[in-house]
């Protein structure tokens, strides 16, 4: 069985994901919400993904200044009719997506890999991998 690379998002999934994210936004700082857990929530849409038909959207969020991300994502998901009418209203597509929200946990993934280059053992490894600014040094040194 062979895998199938991902193709990378056209220039109109981009383009529309990020017209998304712009309004899912605004649609959030506007408030209005009749869930109790999004009316006092601080939400963060970090990126809007589009799926090649544009009929599909999954939107990457986080709660700023923390909180339980299981817990708003819950809600969000709850209140995604809601939103589809709102985005309806805001943004000209000829079909309103579907969007699914899920918790953005790259930036737990960014924390992880930065706490792996802190640790001792891997800061010795790159305090002592030679340099690539100027790979003819270490040529030059080696002739003298």
């Amino acid at each position: 069985m062979t895998r199938r690379r991902a193709k990378a998002p056209s220039q109109r999934q981009l383009r529309v994901g990020e017209e998304l994210r712009h309004a899912l936004s605004r649609i959030l700082a506007r408030g209005g919400l009749r869930d109790p857990e999004l009316t006092e929530a601080n939400i963060t849409v970090t990126e809007v993904r589009m799926s090649p038909d544009l009929k599909n959207a999954t939107a990457f969020v986080v709660p700023f200044g923390g909180g339980d991300p299981k817990a708003m994502v819950a809600a969000l998901r709850r209140a995604a009719p809601f939103f589809r009418a709102q985005l309806g209203r805001e943004v000209e597509l000829r079909y309103t997506p579907q969007v699914r929200f899920e918790a953005d946990t790259s930036f737990d993934e960014a924390e992880r890999i930065e706490a792996l280059l802190s640790t001792p053992r891997v800061r010795h490894d790159l305090e002592n991998a030679p340099s690539d600014e100027n790979p003819d040094a270490d040529a030059n040194d080696d002739e003298q």
